[in-house]
């Protein structure tokens, strides 16, 4: 089976993805089949290789992590990928722990799977969360007003961006900076956990429960600034979430 090589320009630009997994049978059928559906493949097999590949420039839409690599812990490797890459990530791994997931989902992954996987179930967790890269809410296209400032933030559709109008900026995971869009664009108003889930993950399949209020705590812990979680973002009892603040759209 032929290794789709990212930076082959006869491929067409459906996404490019890394899939970083020890297990050589695994990862050639899963670069193959996703390969073959359009994508733009490239298999690593250990953690450093990783590293490495995002250093000498490679800028992946989508990395799909093994978490139990040789070399180093998968979930050492989120934490490297939430400061050095704005790449979705979805974990596929052997670990079905329960804590290994709010963990995983705390780092910044956008989905998380366990082995054995159905390779078209992976397939549409892939799609799903390209999709949200390049849409927004509905699935409808970005229009005119990209534009949202809040409480002295400016979020960037476009250009995907989270900035202070002093100068700071915050980096966002692809599932944080899709909340934050949503809330942004529904401000003062209070969406359910499913309405969430819809918005934000598609609802391919079904999730782990908490999956949303784990998202929710993770971006108020960066709206915060690195301080106590930020108030902008309320619990409404019985009913989800909502940001608590006026937005001016442009």
């Amino acid at each position: 089976m032929t290794q789709n090589r990212m930076d082959d320009p006869s491929r067409p630009p459906f996404g490019q993805i890394l899939v970083v997994n020890d297990d050589p049978d695994l990862t050639a059928a899963v670069a193959g089949y996703l390969g073959d559906t359009g994508f733009v493949v490239a298999a690593l097999h250990a953690g450093i290789a990783l590293r490495q590949a995002l250093e000498r420039g490679a800028k992946p839409d989508l990395v799909i992590l093994d978490l139990g690599l040789p070399d180093e812990d998968g979930l050492d490797l989120l934490r490297y990928l939430a400061n050095h890459s704005d790449a979705a990530v979805i974990v596929l791994t052997g670990r079905d722990d329960e804590v290994d997931r709010v963990v995983g989902l705390e780092l910044g992954a956008d989905d998380y799977l366990t082995k054995p996987v159905r390779l078209r179930e992976l397939l549409a967790r892939a799609r799903s969360v390209l999709r949200r890269r390049r849409k927004t809410l509905d699935g409808e296209h970005v229009g005119t007003r990209t534009t949202a400032a809040f409480a002295g933030w400016t979020l960037d559709v476009n250009e995907r961006r989270l900035g202070r109008s002093e100068g700071m900026e915050v980096t966002l995971t692809t599932a944080e900076f899709s909340l934050l869009e949503v809330l942004t664009r529904h401000p003062q108003r209070s969406l359910s956990r499913d309405r969430l889930l819809d918005l934000v993950y598609g609802r391919q399949a079904n999730l782990f429960d908490r999956s949303m209020d784990v998202l929710v705590g993770r971006l108020r812990r960066k709206l915060g600034g690195g301080n106590a979680p930020s108030t902008l973002i309320k619990s409404v009892r019985g009913v989800g979430y909502m940001l608590a603040t006026n937005v001016t759209w442009r």
